[in-house]
């Protein structure tokens, strides 16, 4: 069993509906994302997936949230865009183009600060 991941960022705001405290005041992060694809077994060079295929799968949607209001997307138009929220929206559009054969998409870590964030692995 491997595990191949990629890491990288985006920038945007947010605010959470309805939320007791600060949170739901308009205000940005610099988001952290791990994106986990587990292999079975490796082709013949010697790869489970190449990181290039993850990248670019993780790259168009790093650029359909980055420096937007998180609020206005039409993915969260009808939910608070969360961390969690977020996780699952970036897993489900992944999962579309990277469970192939015997790799499937594995998880999705979304931090919110150093310190703080969430880990979603599908349902």
């Amino acid at each position: 069993m491997f595990d191949i991941f990629i890491k990288t960022h985006f920038s945007a705001g947010h605010h959470l509906r309805d939320y007791p405290g600060n949170c739901e005041k308009p205000h940005g992060h610099n988001w952290s994302i791990k994106v986990t694809v587990r292999a079975t077994e490796l082709d013949k060079l010697g790869m489970g997936m190449d990181f290039r295929t993850v990248k670019d799968a993780v790259k168009n949607i790093m650029d359909d949230l980055d420096h937007c209001n998180l609020n206005e997307h039409s993915a969260f138009q009808d939910k608070n865009p969360s961390s969690e929220n977020i996780a699952v929206y970036i897993f489900d559009k992944l999962c579309l183009t990277l469970n192939s054969g015997a790799c499937k998409l594995y998880s999705v870590c979304v931090g919110e600060t150093p310190g703080s964030g969430v880990i979603y692995y599908g349902d």
